[in-house]
């Protein structure tokens, strides 16, 4: 399914149709910032009231041609999370190791497993798309660390923007193992169309009503 022709990111996009998902990106995260101001807002106060610390969470993610940037959430977790993870079990630190996340993760807060069920906590990088840093639709936005798991197809990955949603979360979302998603990264890169993304912005709609896959 994969070849070699994937090492030449420059085939995995063409400009007419990155002009037209520039424009589809811009559209959706301003209509949506619009839309759910309010509830924007509604959780902002909840974050704030139930919990010490910031309400936004901010991270450190590789961007299109390795520009790091800022990536925005909801924050789901304690003030002291980096601290707990000294904490964590041996099976805690394998599975984290694995997938850089936690199925009962002892950081997040009560608020923070409701947000992130329903990927709530996720709507503020609706900033990051206006800001030009992300898309609607893309790969998964990884970290320094997580990058060199790409391996053969780090080239392609940072070829274009990373999503807030993509393929991998309609496809199972956290219950994907991590090899699996880096595959379903390449195949949204090698294969995108616009059409592609408004069946996933669709499937993304589906499978945050369902909770699938989300921890």
């Amino acid at each position: 399914m994969f070849g070699q022709d994937l090492a030449a990111p420059a085939s995995a996009l063409r400009k007419p149709l990155n002009a037209a998902k520039r424009t589809l990106d811009i559209l959706l995260s301003f209509s949506l910032l619009l839309a759910l101001a309010p509830l924007l807002l509604i959780i902002a106060l909840s974050v704030r009231l139930t919990s010490e610390g910031p309400v936004i969470f901010r991270h450190r993610r590789v961007g299109l041609g390795g520009k790091e940037f800022f990536i925005y959430k909801f924050r789901t977790m304690t003030q002291n999370a980096e601290k707990l993870k000294d904490s964590f079990t041996p099976d805690q630190i394998a599975e984290f190791a694995a997938n850089y996340k936690l199925h009962h993760d002892p950081r997040v807060t009560k608020l923070g497993r409701i947000l992130r069920r329903t990927s709530l906590d996720e709507l503020p990088q609706l900033f990051n798309v206006l800001r030009g840093e992300m898309s609607i639709v893309g790969p998964r936005p990884v970290t320094r660390e997580e990058l060199a798991k790409y391996g053969q197809y780090t080239g392609l990955l940072l070829s274009v923007k990373p999503g807030i949603t993509g393929q991998w979360q309609v496809s199972g979302r956290s219950d994907v193992a991590y090899e699996e998603r880096i595959l379903l990264d390449v195949s949204y890169i090698t294969y995108f169309t616009i059409s592609l993304d408004l069946k996933i912005i669709l499937a993304t709609f589906r499978t945050v009503i369902t909770r699938g896959g989300a921890y």
